[in-house]
Order: structure tokens, then sequence, then C-alpha cells
């Protein structure tokens, strides 16, 4: 019997297992490696336009831009599956081992994108090829988020977890900097009859070549003492999809707490150099600095809030934030689009991005936080992979088609607030799945 990791709203025990003297260095190697994970997946979203140009040719820049869409959603209906498969895998084989493998996967599915050659050359074979690399990096980022926030948590003391677990998160804000800024040299240095023949390639490439530093760094990391400690590990998959089964509700209400800060994420990031180029008009660089200062917004806001929920609580901004979405993400977007210009989008961005940070730096510590620790990776990766596929990896192409079908170019307010209303109630339903797991868990 093991007991689940203790909240920052439950009383506190010295003698839990996780190690009471986190090492930095630890944070820095299990980081960098998340963020060449959420570089490598989210740098498609950038170049959709050019993608859907080469690979999927239709009769209608519209028909081109959905395609390349769709094909960036279906790797978030491969994440569900890597949150089971790879987090079971994680479980029971350790977390370090884990999340060398996912890095393997993610770079084996991006360099697939980056080399296949276009349609005009090789015809259907082009989007198979790049709907089987998207769907590996699917696989890989289905339990990468998971895997680190789960060893962030263990080598966290119960004071300081909100802090540690929000550099999972901070890490990817430097991927969309990292990527904004890649964007804005390119587009800089070449022309966009260049950067759509090949210059998009370009992006996932350094990518890949960046891997193998990654990797070193990873080979390097230490097993967290609270999986070493635990005294019951799940000895085969099945054992730990029938764990994850016995608790669906906690997985239900873990899926409703991640809906927002998955949605909101991808509408700032990864829909935003599309929504400034083809709703607003904006040119391509105004669109890429707006997601760059984005980034880096969001890098700001994540550790402030995940140490202001060690100190009052995660419950309070998990549903206060929420809340704030429902009152202003409408008014702010239709300001926006009423009077589109760069100034305006940088400002609705950084509403949004705040919101986000807020969110999410106490969302995740209590995702874990409520998860059984003898499938805490496999459970906590399949909420977050469930709500990223069902709500935020379509979010790009969800926003657009509400433009097209509706002519409202401030529609997509109306999915976040969609996705901030069924979060709230993930919130409350959090609550009893919490409650539930305060006693031990059979593992």
């Amino acid at each position: 019997m093991v007991d689940a990791l203790p909240s920052r709203n439950e009383p506190r025990d010295s003698g839990g297992p996780v190690t009471k003297k986190p090492r930095f260095g630890a944070v820095l190697r299990v980081a960098s490696g998340n963020f060449l994970e959420m570089y490598d997946f989210i740098v498609y979203g950038y170049y959709a336009v050019y993608i859907g140009k080469t690979f999927f040719p239709a009769g209608s820049e519209f028909a081109s831009l959905m395609l390349s869409l769709m094909t960036f959603g279906v790797g978030y209906l491969m994440r569900p599956v890597g949150a089971i498969v790879l987090g079971a895998y994680i479980d029971r084989r350790g977390r370090r081992q884990g999340l060398i493998v996912t890095l393997g996967l993610m770079a084996i599915g991006t360099l697939t994108i980056a080399v296949t050659p276009s349609y005009a050359a090789i015809g259907l074979a082009a989007p198979i090829a790049v709907v089987i690399g998207r769907l590996l990096q699917g696989l890989s980022a289905g339990v990468e988020l998971g895997g680190v926030s789960v060893y962030l948590a263990e080598i966290a003391t119960p004071r300081t977890r909100g802090f540690y677990c929000s550099w999972q998160s901070a890490s990817q804000q430097l991927a969309v900097v990292f990527t904004a800024l890649i964007a804005l040299v390119l587009t800089g240095l070449v022309t966009t009859e260049q950067l759509s023949a090949w210059g998009w390639r370009i992006p996932l490439l350094i990518g890949c070549f960046i891997i193998p530093v990654i990797l070193f760094l990873r080979r390097s990391l230490e097993e967290t003492e609270a999986f070493v400690k635990m005294k019951h590990h799940a000895r085969r998959a099945s054992d730990v999809f029938r764990i994850v089964a016995s608790h669906w509700r906690i997985v239900l209400s873990g899926m409703m707490l991640v809906v927002f800060t998955t949605t909101s994420f991808y509408l700032i990031t990864a829909y935003t150099p599309t929504f400034g180029k083809q709703a607003l008009h904006l040119d391509a660089r105004s669109a890429f600095l707006v997601t760059l200062c984005v980034g880096l917004s969001n890098f700001v806001w994540l550790p402030i809030a995940g140490s202001l929920s060690d100190r009052i609580g995660r419950r309070p901004l998990v549903t206060i934030v929420p809340v704030l979405a429902l009152v202003t993400a409408y008014p702010a977007m239709a300001w926006l689009v009423a009077a589109p210009s760069f100034s305006h989008l940088l400002a609705v961005e950084l509403w949004f991005s705040a919101l986000f940070g807020f969110y999410n730096g106490a969302m995740v510590p209590l995702l874990v936080e409520v998860m059984p620790p003898a499938v805490r990776t496999a459970g906590f990766s399949l909420a977050y992979s469930l709500a990223t596929a069902v709500f935020g990896g379509f979010t790009p192409a969800i926003c657009t088609y509400l433009i097209e079908r509706t002519g409202n170019k401030a529609s997509p307010a109306l999915w976040l607030m969609t996705a901030a209303a069924v979060s709230l109630v993930g919130v409350f339903l959090s609550r009893r799945a919490r409650s539930q797991l305060q006693v031990p868990v059979e593992a």
C-alpha cells in the first residue's frame, strides 16, 4: 500500500516519499528534454499553411489549410495511446528510462516530417508519411508531459511542488520563444516563395540536430527516490491498465481540469501565427513577434503561479481563472477584431497568457497529487492527453472552422469559454477525487 503525494491543501508528513533536497541540475536536464519535445511538436503548427501547400494540395486555400491543421490534430489523437502504453512502461520501468524512450520517438517523427518529399514529387506517399510522422510525435508527446511532471513532483518537497512542477510548462514556453525567434529570423532571410518551397523544413531540421545533446543530458538523470521506495510496482502493463480503469472518475475529473490549460495554450501559441495572418491580415513577422512575447509572458507567469499555489493552495487559482476567462474572453476578442493591429493582438494575447499561466501553474501539481501512486504517470498522462485530443489539439482547426462557418472572427473566444466552463466543472469534481485518494491506493 502506498500513499498519494501529500497535497498543498492537506496535512504534510515529513517522512513522505519525495526527496527532501531537490537537485536543480535534475530539473534542468529533465526540463531541457521537455523543451525539445514541445518544440518539435508545435513547430508544425507554425508552418501549417506552408505544410498544407506542400503535402495537401487542394482546390482552395481553406481546404489545404484545413487538411494540414487536421493532420496537426491527428497527433493529439495518438496522445491517449502514448499516455496509457508508454505511461504504463514508465510506471513499471522507471521515470528515467521512459523519458529517454519518449525523446527517441519524437526524434523519429520529427525527422520523418522534415525530410519527406512533397506531394508533387512522390504523390500520395507524401501525406501518408507526414501523418505517420505526426502519429509518432503524438505517441511520444502523450506521455512526455506526464513523465516530466511526475519526475519534478517526486524530486520536490510538498512546500515547493508547485514551483518545481511549473518548470514543466515553463520549458514549453522557452520552446515557443525559440520557435518564434527562428521564424522571425527565417522570414527575414528568405522570401515567401522560398519559405513555402523549402524554408519551413529548416526549423524541423534544427530540432533534429539538437536531439543528441538533449539525449545525452537525459541519460545522466537518476531515478526518483519516490519510485525507488515505492513498495509495489505494477509488473505488467495489464496491471497498470486495471488500476487506471478502476480510478476512471479521477482520470475523468483530471481530464476536465486540463481542458482549459491545453485549449488556451494552443490558442495563444500554435494558432496565433495562422490567426494573425489569415483572419486579421497582419504580416507574418508581426504574428510571430506576438507569439514570441506570449512565450516570454507564459514563462514569467508559470513559476510565479506555481509558487503562489504552494502558499495559498491550488484550488483558489484553478477556480478564479476560468471564471475570469468566461467573463473577459469574448469582449477582448471582439475588441481585437473590430480594430486589428499588432498592439491590439499583443494586448489580448498577453491577457490570455496571464490566464493560462496562473491556471496551469496550479493545475499541474494538483493533477499529480490526485493521481494513484502506482499509475501516477499513466493516469496523469491519460487525463492530459484526453483533454488535448478532444479539445486542445484541434483548437487551430476548430477556430479556423468557426470563423469560416460563422463569419465572426471573434468566434475563437467561444471555444475558449467552452473550455473554461468544462474545467470549472472539473475543479468541483476533483474535490471528491482527491478525498477518495486520501485512502491508500493498492499498487
